[in-house]
């Protein structure tokens, strides 16, 4: 595969059933197409597809990593050959095609995923697709599973499509058979396509127009979010022979003058993607985590500038590809088992002012010209073989036997896999578990003990406070949750980390720490935690009413919550985070805010838990901590998932789509609603101007109209896709206190069915 300055890459992330083709389009012949067999064998000619006449080719020379497999044999004669052969990803966090494009030129990409049941485990996967290291598409195909099936019993949609070589860039053309309400006129004559976007022939010498000569003609399509910039272009001909009293003519609507309805042939919608981050320099990609980059100059890629591997399980020798990153200022090798000597290349490395090599196993002695380095701060500790008798040693390791200064913040920057010693170094260096597999009792190892000894129980106290774990609470990522008292009287639930947990001692020391140094009235707080051995837990105060989800949904079962509840409910919870963001020091990003994570004690009274995920938030002028993603589907901000920048807005998304349930109680992800994400759906019935379509029924109408409308209205503002624009938590405090001061005022307020808070 040839290295190309402007190389288009086309990545795939998580587990990626990708089937069965790939196709670029350049040129108005075959001469400028890429048409790609994914999955077919190495060794297999290029072949004619009948269907479209297009010449496909093995995908072997453009992708390095996955498996090939072949969808089920009956789903073979609803498609094309082309699509019989695929390729999945089940290693790997990230897997890429490599194309080579021309700088200017603009390129067509269609690639069709078919899962075909080719594993015969029945399970639609999804996984996230880039170009470069930019978001392009979210692919889930269990959305399209029922479509997949129908097709058994019905014409092949794929072979109803107009495309190449009809369409001579081979865009492809559906014929809209199913709207009930239009009528289809077609020609046998010629029609003028030169428009210059050169639209079929065969397609524009087609028309649908209303059956009624007096009907509103509509055409609607899905975006998502509803806030997408999109471009539409329509094609128009008259197709029929008009009489001599009859007038067709319209401006998108049927004019006044106009006898027959409006009439299109065609029409092309094209959503408007930003593409914000460059490509990384060429000499600088990596496929690590721990990644940060200086893009300071917008003309220019991005250039690496600092690595932290801290904690990562590296094992061999520090090799010699990191040299290549020219411009790194700091690197972060820090408890790992890395073994070997110091390599002299390190010295060289002009722009590097930090590196940190402590809790490894390296070994012999510290290069001289590395010591004597003017400017770099070397720390080298816990390597118990490593020798280093200068006294330059000493002043370069000053300090740090105690608590190291460089407290490096985790970065992550979808970058790329090159050839050359780049990939080499990968290949030896990076020897990484993926998040799921690690072993919480293997990961504590690495991680800095928790610095306080206070509320510290033994696992013996854990055992007897929960009565040998008697009564179960419930269940999270972390593990169960048991009911217990504290010197016989004060309830605690108690959280107990499950071996098999996908969370481990990273996320329980980052909770531990947090709720040891804040307190909040709207804050779970931490009555204390067990760190003894590989028995981890967490003792918080008992919360006796559960989460707010729970409610919602009448899972808890007794009355419902009024609005007027919900509202103090989602004020203390803002409260809460509000406090996060600005009462501590540093101010914290809570990162999993949703309906679970608010619990209600015997008053009602809200709080915020589950802090495992929380984050530092930057200071002194920073904008946003790069870091790798985390949340739940759902509540996860879409910036932050696109750009891998968090900040404290991220937090204020989460919480409109908290604020869109208490307002709708309606599921976060629905697919039996028409649009499944709550966001989306509501945007879309705010259009029609009703707010009994959006409030919960259960309500019965008891609510002032005007303090829903402002939560409704705060909700996406708060779901801006911008997080510049979208309110701060202090301004979504205040205006919740607005919306619960237009409830209280209202005459004739129910008081049925409500929950007292206090």
């Amino acid at each position: 595969m040839e290295k190309h300055p402007q190389a288009l890459r086309l990545f795939a992330l998580i587990c990626i059933t990708f089937s069965s083709l790939l196709h670029i389009v350049e040129a108005q012949d075959q001469k400028g197409f890429i048409s790609l067999d994914c999955g077919s064998p190495p060794n297999e000619p290029p072949y004619n597809d009948v269907q479209t006449g297009l010449t496909f080719s093995t995908d072997n020379g453009f992708v390095q990593t996955g498996k090939t497999g072949k969808v089920q044999k009956e789903i073979e004669s609803l498609f094309p050959k082309p699509v019989w052969n695929l390729r999945y990803f089940p290693d790997g966090i990230r897997n890429c095609y490599t194309l080579n494009v021309t700088q200017g030129s603009k390129y067509l990409i269609r690639a069709l995923f078919v899962y075909g049941n080719y594993d015969g485990l029945n399970e639609y996967p999804s996984f996230d697709l880039y170009l470069g290291p930019n978001l392009l598409e979210t692919i889930d195909l269990s959305l399209w599973g029922q479509v997949e099936c129908s097709r058994r019993s019905s014409t092949n949609p794929y072979l109803r499509l107009c495309r190449y070589p009809n369409d001579v860039s081979d865009r492809a053309w559906i014929p809209n058979f199913n709207e009930k309400n239009w009528t289809q006129v077609t020609t046998n004559l010629t029609v003028n396509t030169s428009n210059g976007y050169n639209p079929p022939q065969v397609v524009m010498a087609s028309a649908s127009t209303p059956i009624s000569a007096f009907a509103s003609w509509n055409f609607t399509w899905l975006l998502f979010p509803s806030t997408t910039q999109f471009y539409i272009y329509m094609h128009f001909a008259e197709i029929q022979s008009l009489q001599a009293n009859e007038t067709r003519e319209f401006k998108l609507l049927r004019t006044s003058k106009s006898t027959l309805p409006p009439l299109i042939n065609a029409i092309e919608i094209y959503m408007v993607i930003d593409f914000p981050l460059l490509e990384t320099n060429q000499d600088d990609e990596f496929l690590w985590d721990g990644l940060n980059c200086d893009n300071s100059n917008a003309s220019e890629p991005p250039i690496v500038t600092y690595l932290n591997l801290s904690s990562s399980q590296l094992t061999g020798i520090i090799a010699p590809g990191i040299q290549n990153l020219t411009n790194l200022k700091e690197l972060d090798l820090s408890n790992n088992n890395l073994t070997g000597g110091v390599p002299e290349f390190l010295a060289g490395m002009k722009a590097l002012l930090v590196i940190n090599l402590s809790g490894n196993n390296l070994n012999g002695s510290i290069p001289q010209d590395l010591l004597k380095k003017k400017g770099l701060k070397l720390i080298s500790d816990g390597n118990p073989d490593l020798i280093c008798a200068d006294e330059l040693c000493a002043n370069k390791s000053a300090g740090s036997k105690k608590k190291s200064s460089v407290v490096p913040i985790v970065v992550s920057v979808v970058v790329v896999v090159v050839l050359g010693s780049a990939l080499a170094f990968f290949f030896v260096f990076r020897k990484k578990k993926t998040p799921n597999s690690a072993d919480p009792r293997t990961t504590r190892s690495s991680v800095p003990a928790i610095m306080t000894k206070n509320r510290r129980f033994t696992y013996s106290e854990v055992v007897t406070m929960t009565n040998n774990f008697e009564k179960i609470l419930g269940k999270g990522g972390f593990g169960m949750v048991y009911h217990g008292t504290v010197n016989g009287t004060e309830q605690v639930a108690v959280k107990v980390l499950s071996h098999s947990s996908s969370q481990g001692y990273k996320e329980f020391k980052a909770e531990v720490e947090l709720l040891l140094r804040v307190h909040h009235k709207n804050l779970v707080r931490l009555v204390g935690y067990c760190d003894e051995g590989e028995n981890l837990a967490l003792i918080y105060e008992y919360m006796a009413n559960g989460d707010l989800r729970e409610h919602m949904s009448g899972k808890r079962g007794g009355s419902i919550l009024n609005w007027e509840t919900r509202l103090k409910i989602v004020v203390q919870s803002a409260q809460g985070l509000e406090y996060l963001h600005n009462g501590c020091k540093p101010p914290m990003i809570h990162r999993d805010v949703k309906t679970t994570n608010i619990l209600l004690n015997e008053h009602f009274q809200a709080k915020l838990a589950d802090f495992g995920l929380s984050r530092s938030f930057p200071v002194e002028g920073e904008t946003h901590v790069s870091t790798v993603v985390a949340g739940t589907p759902g509540y996860l901000d879409p910036e932050y998932y696109r750009t891998n920048w968090l900040n404290e807005k991220s937090d204020v998304y989460s919480f409109g789509i908290v604020l869109l349930e208490i307002i709708t109680n309606q599921p976060v992800i629905n697919q039996n609603r028409e649009n499944p994400y709550i966001a989306e759906w509501v945007g879309v019935m705010l259009t029609e101007g009703d707010i009994q379509n959006i409030v919960d029924p259960k309500l019965h109408g008891d609510y002032d109209s005007g303090s829903v409308w402002r939560a409704v209205e705060l909700a996406m503002s708060c779901l801006n896709p911008s997080s510049a624009r979208r309110p701060t938590m202090s301004e979504v405090v205040t205006e919740l206190n607005e919306c619960l001061a237009y409830e209280n005022s209202r005459e004739g307020t129910s008081q049925n069915m409500t929950h007292r808070v206090l």
